[in-house]
Protein backbone atom coordinates (compact mmCIF):
# COMPACT_ATOMS: atom_id res chain seq x y z
CA UNK A 1 0.00 0.00 0.00
CA UNK A 2 1.36 3.42 -0.93
CA UNK A 3 1.77 6.37 1.39
CA UNK A 4 -1.11 8.14 -0.33
CA UNK A 5 -3.42 5.18 0.27
CA UNK A 6 -2.47 5.02 3.94
CA UNK A 7 -3.31 8.67 4.64
CA UNK A 8 -6.54 9.27 6.57
CA UNK A 9 -9.48 10.76 4.72
CA UNK A 10 -9.15 14.10 6.53
CA UNK A 11 -5.78 14.63 4.79
CA UNK A 12 -7.25 14.18 1.32
CA UNK A 13 -7.10 17.78 -0.01
CA UNK A 14 -9.16 17.10 -3.13
CA UNK A 15 -11.94 15.41 -1.19
CA UNK A 16 -12.07 18.34 1.23
CA UNK A 17 -12.44 20.78 -1.67
CA UNK A 18 -15.09 18.64 -3.35
CA UNK A 19 -16.92 18.19 -0.05
CA UNK A 20 -16.84 21.93 0.69
CA UNK A 21 -17.97 23.10 -2.74
CA UNK A 22 -20.79 20.59 -2.93
CA UNK A 23 -21.81 21.56 0.60
CA UNK A 24 -22.09 25.22 -0.34
CA UNK A 25 -24.18 24.32 -3.39
CA UNK A 26 -26.42 22.09 -1.25
CA UNK A 27 -26.85 24.90 1.27
CA UNK A 28 -27.99 27.22 -1.50
CA UNK A 29 -30.45 24.64 -2.78
CA UNK A 30 -31.92 24.24 0.70
CA UNK A 31 -32.27 28.00 1.13
CA UNK A 32 -34.13 28.48 -2.14
CA UNK A 33 -36.21 25.36 -1.49
CA UNK A 34 -37.33 26.91 1.80
CA UNK A 35 -37.84 30.36 0.33
CA UNK A 36 -40.02 29.53 -2.70
CA UNK A 37 -43.09 28.36 -0.72
CA UNK A 38 -42.65 31.15 1.83
CA UNK A 39 -42.56 33.68 -0.98
CA UNK A 40 -45.80 32.37 -2.46
CA UNK A 41 -47.72 31.76 0.78
CA UNK A 42 -46.79 34.96 2.63
CA UNK A 43 -46.77 37.41 -0.30
CA UNK A 44 -50.01 37.19 -2.22
CA UNK A 45 -49.72 33.59 -3.32
CA UNK A 46 -51.57 30.44 -2.29
CA UNK A 47 -50.87 26.79 -1.49
CA UNK A 48 -51.69 25.96 -5.12
CA UNK A 49 -49.09 28.44 -6.41
CA UNK A 50 -46.56 27.17 -3.88
CA UNK A 51 -47.26 23.66 -5.13
CA UNK A 52 -46.74 24.81 -8.73
CA UNK A 53 -43.31 26.25 -7.92
CA UNK A 54 -42.39 23.06 -6.06
CA UNK A 55 -43.60 21.08 -9.07
CA UNK A 56 -41.36 23.10 -11.41
CA UNK A 57 -38.34 22.65 -9.14
CA UNK A 58 -38.81 18.89 -8.90
CA UNK A 59 -39.97 18.19 -12.47
CA UNK A 60 -36.35 17.79 -13.73
CA UNK A 61 -36.10 14.69 -11.52
CA UNK A 62 -38.72 13.14 -13.75
CA UNK A 63 -37.65 14.54 -17.13
CA UNK A 64 -33.85 14.79 -16.96
CA UNK A 65 -32.55 12.05 -14.68
CA UNK A 66 -31.94 9.45 -17.38
CA UNK A 67 -30.32 11.64 -20.06
CA UNK A 68 -28.32 13.41 -17.36
CA UNK A 69 -26.89 10.06 -16.26
CA UNK A 70 -25.71 9.34 -19.81
CA UNK A 71 -23.96 12.68 -20.18
CA UNK A 72 -22.38 12.49 -16.73
CA UNK A 73 -20.79 9.21 -17.85
CA UNK A 74 -19.73 10.80 -21.17
CA UNK A 75 -18.58 14.27 -20.21
CA UNK A 76 -15.89 15.55 -17.89
CA UNK A 77 -17.63 15.51 -14.50
CA UNK A 78 -15.71 18.51 -13.16
CA UNK A 79 -16.79 20.66 -16.12
CA UNK A 80 -20.39 19.55 -15.68
CA UNK A 81 -20.35 20.68 -12.03
CA UNK A 82 -18.76 24.01 -12.93
CA UNK A 83 -21.44 24.62 -15.57
CA UNK A 84 -24.18 23.77 -13.06
CA UNK A 85 -22.85 26.30 -10.56
CA UNK A 86 -22.68 28.95 -13.29
CA UNK A 87 -26.29 28.29 -14.40
CA UNK A 88 -27.53 28.47 -10.81
CA UNK A 89 -25.61 31.69 -10.18
CA UNK A 90 -27.23 33.44 -13.16
CA UNK A 91 -30.78 32.11 -12.74
CA UNK A 92 -31.04 32.62 -8.98
CA UNK A 93 -29.38 36.00 -9.29
CA UNK A 94 -32.16 37.03 -11.68
CA UNK A 95 -34.74 36.36 -8.95
CA UNK A 96 -32.79 38.52 -6.51
CA UNK A 97 -32.72 41.38 -9.02
CA UNK A 98 -36.44 40.99 -9.75
CA UNK A 99 -37.40 41.07 -6.08
CA UNK A 100 -35.03 43.97 -5.46
CA UNK A 101 -37.15 45.99 -7.88
CA UNK A 102 -40.39 44.85 -6.24
CA UNK A 103 -41.49 42.34 -8.89
CA UNK A 104 -42.92 38.91 -8.15
CA UNK A 105 -43.89 37.07 -11.33
CA UNK A 106 -44.98 33.44 -11.05
CA UNK A 107 -43.83 32.36 -14.58
CA UNK A 108 -40.33 33.72 -13.82
CA UNK A 109 -40.15 31.72 -10.59
CA UNK A 110 -41.33 28.59 -12.41
CA UNK A 111 -38.55 28.91 -15.02
CA UNK A 112 -35.84 29.59 -12.44
CA UNK A 113 -37.02 26.75 -10.20
CA UNK A 114 -36.88 24.38 -13.20
CA UNK A 115 -33.38 25.55 -14.19
CA UNK A 116 -32.05 25.26 -10.66
CA UNK A 117 -33.59 21.81 -10.25
CA UNK A 118 -32.05 20.74 -13.56
CA UNK A 119 -28.59 21.96 -12.53
CA UNK A 120 -28.89 20.11 -9.22
CA UNK A 121 -29.59 16.85 -11.08
CA UNK A 122 -26.40 17.05 -13.15
CA UNK A 123 -24.36 18.33 -10.18
CA UNK A 124 -25.49 15.64 -7.77
CA UNK A 125 -24.94 12.78 -10.22
CA UNK A 126 -21.50 14.09 -11.13
CA UNK A 127 -20.39 14.53 -7.53
CA UNK A 128 -21.64 11.12 -6.39
CA UNK A 129 -19.83 9.46 -9.30
CA UNK A 130 -16.65 11.50 -8.68
CA UNK A 131 -16.22 10.53 -5.02
CA UNK A 132 -15.05 7.01 -5.85
CA UNK A 133 -12.20 8.48 -7.93
CA UNK A 134 -11.19 11.12 -5.39
CA UNK A 135 -10.93 8.88 -2.28
CA UNK A 136 -9.26 5.54 -1.63
CA UNK A 137 -11.56 2.46 -1.76
CA UNK A 138 -11.27 1.82 1.98
CA UNK A 139 -12.41 5.37 2.67
CA UNK A 140 -15.58 5.22 0.54
CA UNK A 141 -18.09 4.38 3.34
CA UNK A 142 -16.70 7.18 5.53
CA UNK A 143 -16.65 9.62 2.60
CA UNK A 144 -20.27 8.93 1.69
CA UNK A 145 -21.25 9.17 5.35
CA UNK A 146 -19.57 12.58 5.51
CA UNK A 147 -21.36 13.60 2.32
CA UNK A 148 -24.69 12.68 3.86
CA UNK A 149 -23.78 14.59 7.03
CA UNK A 150 -22.90 17.56 4.84
CA UNK A 151 -26.26 17.40 3.09
CA UNK A 152 -28.06 17.18 6.41
CA UNK A 153 -26.01 20.06 7.79
CA UNK A 154 -27.04 22.08 4.74
CA UNK A 155 -30.63 21.36 5.71
CA UNK A 156 -29.88 22.25 9.32
CA UNK A 157 -28.36 25.61 8.40
CA UNK A 158 -30.46 26.28 5.31
CA UNK A 159 -33.85 26.08 6.96
CA UNK A 160 -33.31 28.75 9.64
CA UNK A 161 -30.92 30.77 7.48
CA UNK A 162 -33.34 30.87 4.56
CA UNK A 163 -36.24 31.82 6.83
CA UNK A 164 -34.19 34.46 8.66
CA UNK A 165 -32.90 36.03 5.45
CA UNK A 166 -36.43 36.00 4.03
CA UNK A 167 -37.80 37.67 7.17
CA UNK A 168 -35.07 40.31 6.91
CA UNK A 169 -35.72 41.17 3.26
CA UNK A 170 -37.28 38.81 0.75
CA UNK A 171 -34.53 39.07 -1.88
CA UNK A 172 -31.69 38.30 0.56
CA UNK A 173 -31.89 34.46 0.34
CA UNK A 174 -31.43 34.60 -3.42
CA UNK A 175 -28.40 36.90 -3.22
CA UNK A 176 -26.81 34.63 -0.64
CA UNK A 177 -27.45 31.51 -2.74
CA UNK A 178 -26.15 33.06 -5.97
CA UNK A 179 -22.88 34.08 -4.30
CA UNK A 180 -22.58 30.62 -2.73
CA UNK A 181 -22.67 29.00 -6.16
CA UNK A 182 -19.88 31.31 -7.29
CA UNK A 183 -17.71 30.22 -4.35
CA UNK A 184 -18.51 26.55 -5.02
CA UNK A 185 -17.41 27.00 -8.62
CA UNK A 186 -14.02 28.28 -7.47
CA UNK A 187 -13.42 25.27 -5.22
CA UNK A 188 -13.89 22.95 -8.21
CA UNK A 189 -11.15 24.76 -10.11
CA UNK A 190 -8.66 23.92 -7.34
CA UNK A 191 -9.14 20.13 -7.38
CA UNK A 192 -6.25 18.19 -8.93
CA UNK A 193 -7.57 14.63 -9.30
CA UNK A 194 -9.64 13.47 -12.24
CA UNK A 195 -13.31 12.83 -11.53
CA UNK A 196 -13.51 9.70 -13.71
CA UNK A 197 -11.47 6.86 -15.14
CA UNK A 198 -10.55 6.75 -18.83
CA UNK A 199 -13.53 6.57 -21.17
CA UNK A 200 -14.16 4.61 -24.35
CA UNK A 201 -13.70 6.74 -27.47
CA UNK A 202 -16.76 5.36 -29.28
CA UNK A 203 -20.20 6.61 -28.30
CA UNK A 204 -23.47 4.80 -28.76
CA UNK A 205 -26.99 6.11 -29.10
CA UNK A 206 -28.23 7.90 -25.97
CA UNK A 207 -31.23 5.61 -25.77
CA UNK A 208 -29.00 2.54 -25.86
CA UNK A 209 -26.87 3.87 -23.01
CA UNK A 210 -29.96 4.74 -20.97
CA UNK A 211 -31.33 1.25 -21.59
CA UNK A 212 -28.06 -0.26 -20.41
CA UNK A 213 -28.27 1.62 -17.13
CA UNK A 214 -31.92 0.64 -16.67
CA UNK A 215 -31.22 -3.04 -17.37
CA UNK A 216 -28.30 -3.08 -14.97
CA UNK A 217 -30.25 -1.60 -12.06
CA UNK A 218 -33.40 -3.61 -12.70
CA UNK A 219 -31.22 -6.71 -12.66
CA UNK A 220 -30.22 -5.89 -9.07
CA UNK A 221 -33.19 -7.21 -7.08
CA UNK A 222 -32.42 -5.37 -3.85
CA UNK A 223 -31.69 -2.01 -5.49
CA UNK A 224 -34.81 -2.29 -7.62
CA UNK A 225 -37.07 -2.98 -4.65
CA UNK A 226 -35.41 -0.42 -2.38
CA UNK A 227 -35.55 2.54 -4.75
CA UNK A 228 -39.21 1.90 -5.61
CA UNK A 229 -40.18 1.78 -1.95
CA UNK A 230 -38.16 4.89 -1.13
CA UNK A 231 -39.69 6.65 -4.13
CA UNK A 232 -43.16 6.18 -2.66
CA UNK A 233 -42.06 7.63 0.68
CA UNK A 234 -40.48 10.66 -1.01
CA UNK A 235 -43.85 11.59 -2.52
CA UNK A 236 -45.39 11.41 0.95
CA UNK A 237 -42.73 13.70 2.41
CA UNK A 238 -43.49 16.34 -0.23
CA UNK A 239 -47.06 16.46 1.06
CA UNK A 240 -45.89 16.44 4.67
CA UNK A 241 -43.47 19.34 4.09
CA UNK A 242 -46.08 21.68 2.60
CA UNK A 243 -48.56 20.58 5.27
CA UNK A 244 -46.13 21.82 7.91
CA UNK A 245 -45.90 25.28 6.31
CA UNK A 246 -49.70 25.59 6.15
CA UNK A 247 -50.05 24.35 9.74
CA UNK A 248 -47.66 27.00 11.05
CA UNK A 249 -49.33 29.76 9.05
CA UNK A 250 -52.84 28.74 10.18
CA UNK A 251 -51.73 28.70 13.82
CA UNK A 252 -50.38 32.26 13.56
CA UNK A 253 -46.73 31.33 13.28
CA UNK A 254 -44.13 33.06 11.13
CA UNK A 255 -41.58 31.76 8.60
CA UNK A 256 -39.02 31.87 11.42
CA UNK A 257 -40.93 29.08 13.21
CA UNK A 258 -40.54 26.86 10.17
CA UNK A 259 -36.85 27.69 10.25
CA UNK A 260 -36.57 26.51 13.86
CA UNK A 261 -38.37 23.25 13.07
CA UNK A 262 -36.11 22.83 10.04
CA UNK A 263 -33.09 23.35 12.27
CA UNK A 264 -34.25 20.60 14.62
CA UNK A 265 -34.81 18.35 11.63
CA UNK A 266 -31.31 19.16 10.40
CA UNK A 267 -29.77 18.23 13.76
CA UNK A 268 -31.47 14.85 13.59
CA UNK A 269 -30.26 14.36 10.03
CA UNK A 270 -26.66 15.28 10.85
CA UNK A 271 -26.61 12.88 13.80
CA UNK A 272 -28.05 10.13 11.63
CA UNK A 273 -25.52 10.76 8.88
CA UNK A 274 -22.58 10.86 11.29
CA UNK A 275 -23.59 7.48 12.68
CA UNK A 276 -24.45 6.08 9.25
CA UNK A 277 -21.15 4.28 8.62
CA UNK A 278 -21.44 2.64 12.07
CA UNK A 279 -24.83 1.17 11.13
CA UNK A 280 -23.58 0.18 7.67
CA UNK A 281 -20.89 -1.96 9.29
CA UNK A 282 -23.33 -3.68 11.66
CA UNK A 283 -26.75 -3.99 10.01
CA UNK A 284 -27.87 -5.61 6.77
CA UNK A 285 -29.23 -3.05 4.29
CA UNK A 286 -32.72 -4.55 4.40
CA UNK A 287 -32.84 -4.23 8.19
CA UNK A 288 -32.06 -0.53 7.87
CA UNK A 289 -34.95 -0.07 5.42
CA UNK A 290 -37.48 -1.93 7.58
CA UNK A 291 -36.55 -0.08 10.77
CA UNK A 292 -36.54 3.33 9.07
CA UNK A 293 -39.93 2.74 7.45
CA UNK A 294 -41.36 1.70 10.81
CA UNK A 295 -40.04 4.89 12.42
CA UNK A 296 -41.57 7.02 9.68
CA UNK A 297 -44.92 5.24 9.98
CA UNK A 298 -44.96 5.87 13.73
CA UNK A 299 -43.91 9.54 13.55
CA UNK A 300 -45.92 10.87 10.58
CA UNK A 301 -49.38 10.88 12.27
CA UNK A 302 -47.98 13.04 15.08
CA UNK A 303 -47.74 15.97 12.65
CA UNK A 304 -51.55 16.03 12.51
CA UNK A 305 -51.94 16.00 16.27
CA UNK A 306 -50.00 19.11 17.34
CA UNK A 307 -49.06 22.64 16.32
CA UNK A 308 -46.43 22.97 19.03
CA UNK A 309 -43.13 23.92 17.33
CA UNK A 310 -41.04 22.03 19.90
CA UNK A 311 -42.96 18.79 19.41
CA UNK A 312 -42.98 19.22 15.64
CA UNK A 313 -39.24 19.83 15.73
CA UNK A 314 -38.71 16.62 17.68
CA UNK A 315 -40.88 14.64 15.25
CA UNK A 316 -39.07 15.93 12.18
CA UNK A 317 -35.68 15.41 13.87
CA UNK A 318 -36.52 11.75 14.45
CA UNK A 319 -37.67 11.25 10.87
CA UNK A 320 -34.56 12.97 9.52
CA UNK A 321 -32.27 10.81 11.67
CA UNK A 322 -33.88 7.73 10.18
CA UNK A 323 -33.77 9.16 6.65
CA UNK A 324 -30.05 9.87 6.90
CA UNK A 325 -29.35 6.25 7.81
CA UNK A 326 -31.17 4.94 4.76
CA UNK A 327 -29.37 7.41 2.49
CA UNK A 328 -25.92 6.38 3.73
CA UNK A 329 -26.79 2.70 3.37
CA UNK A 330 -28.15 3.14 -0.16
CA UNK A 331 -25.22 5.31 -1.23
CA UNK A 332 -22.56 2.87 -0.06
CA UNK A 333 -24.33 -0.14 -1.56
CA UNK A 334 -25.00 1.48 -4.95
CA UNK A 335 -21.60 3.12 -5.43
CA UNK A 336 -19.69 0.00 -4.40
CA UNK A 337 -21.51 -2.42 -6.69
CA UNK A 338 -21.79 -0.17 -9.78
CA UNK A 339 -18.98 -0.04 -12.40
CA UNK A 340 -17.38 3.42 -12.68
CA UNK A 341 -18.37 3.81 -16.32
CA UNK A 342 -22.03 3.37 -15.34
CA UNK A 343 -22.11 5.44 -12.15
CA UNK A 344 -23.94 8.35 -13.76
CA UNK A 345 -26.55 6.23 -15.51
CA UNK A 346 -27.23 3.90 -12.60
CA UNK A 347 -27.40 6.86 -10.22
CA UNK A 348 -29.82 8.54 -12.62
CA UNK A 349 -32.08 5.51 -12.86
CA UNK A 350 -32.06 5.16 -9.08
CA UNK A 351 -32.81 8.86 -8.74
CA UNK A 352 -35.66 8.66 -11.21
CA UNK A 353 -37.26 5.69 -9.50
CA UNK A 354 -36.79 7.13 -6.00
CA UNK A 355 -37.46 10.83 -6.62
CA UNK A 356 -38.97 11.22 -10.09
CA UNK A 357 -42.51 11.46 -8.78
CA UNK A 358 -41.62 14.14 -6.20
CA UNK A 359 -42.88 16.87 -8.51
CA UNK A 360 -46.32 15.29 -8.50
CA UNK A 361 -46.12 14.99 -4.73
CA UNK A 362 -45.58 18.75 -4.45
CA UNK A 363 -48.37 19.42 -6.92
CA UNK A 364 -50.74 17.03 -5.18
CA UNK A 365 -49.88 18.59 -1.83
CA UNK A 366 -51.11 21.98 -3.01
CA UNK A 367 -54.44 20.65 -4.24
CA UNK A 368 -54.96 18.34 -1.26
CA UNK A 369 -54.38 21.16 1.22
CA UNK A 370 -56.69 23.44 -0.76
CA UNK A 371 -59.55 20.93 -0.61
CA UNK A 372 -58.96 19.06 2.68
CA UNK A 373 -57.93 19.99 6.18
CA UNK A 374 -54.28 19.69 7.11
CA UNK A 375 -55.11 16.96 9.61
CA UNK A 376 -56.95 14.85 7.06
CA UNK A 377 -54.12 15.24 4.56
CA UNK A 378 -51.43 14.22 7.04
CA UNK A 379 -53.39 11.24 8.35
CA UNK A 380 -53.95 10.09 4.77
CA UNK A 381 -50.24 10.06 3.92
CA UNK A 382 -49.54 8.40 7.28
CA UNK A 383 -51.83 5.51 6.36
CA UNK A 384 -49.95 5.05 3.08
CA UNK A 385 -46.63 5.12 4.96
CA UNK A 386 -47.85 2.38 7.30
CA UNK A 387 -48.77 0.22 4.29
CA UNK A 388 -45.29 0.74 2.82
CA UNK A 389 -43.66 -0.28 6.10
CA UNK A 390 -45.64 -3.53 6.10
CA UNK A 391 -44.71 -4.15 2.46
CA UNK A 392 -41.00 -3.70 3.20
CA UNK A 393 -41.19 -6.05 6.17
CA UNK A 394 -42.88 -8.76 4.12
CA UNK A 395 -40.52 -8.53 1.13
CA UNK A 396 -38.10 -11.51 1.08
CA UNK A 397 -35.42 -9.64 -0.90
CA UNK A 398 -35.50 -6.70 1.51
CA UNK A 399 -35.30 -8.94 4.57
CA UNK A 400 -32.46 -11.19 3.41
CA UNK A 401 -30.07 -9.09 1.29
CA UNK A 402 -26.56 -8.63 2.67
CA UNK A 403 -23.73 -6.34 1.64
CA UNK A 404 -21.41 -7.75 -0.97
CA UNK A 405 -17.85 -8.73 -0.14
CA UNK A 406 -15.75 -5.66 0.57
CA UNK A 407 -18.62 -3.27 1.16
CA UNK A 408 -18.10 -3.02 4.88
CA UNK A 409 -14.76 -2.29 6.50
Amino acid sequence: MSVTQARPLRQNRDFRLLWTGAGISALGGTITGVTYPLLMIWYGGSPVQAGLVGFAALLPMLLLQLPAGVFVDRWDRRRVMITCDAVSFVSIGSVAVSLLFGTLWLPHLLVVAFLEGSAQIFYRLSERAAVRNVVEPEHLPAALSQNEARSRAAGLLGQPLGSALFALVRWAPFVFTALGHLVALLTLLLIRKEFQTSRESGRRDVRAEIAEGIRWLLGQRFLRSAVLLVGCTNVLFQVLSLSLAVTIRNSGGSPAVIGVIGAASGVGGVLGAMSGSWFVRRLRPGVVIIVVFAVWAAFMPLVALTTNPVLLGAVFAGMSFAGALINVMAGVYQVQVTPDGMQGRVGAVAGLLSSGANSFGALAAGFLLASLTVGSTVLGVSAVMAALAVTAGLSPVIRTTRYREGVTT
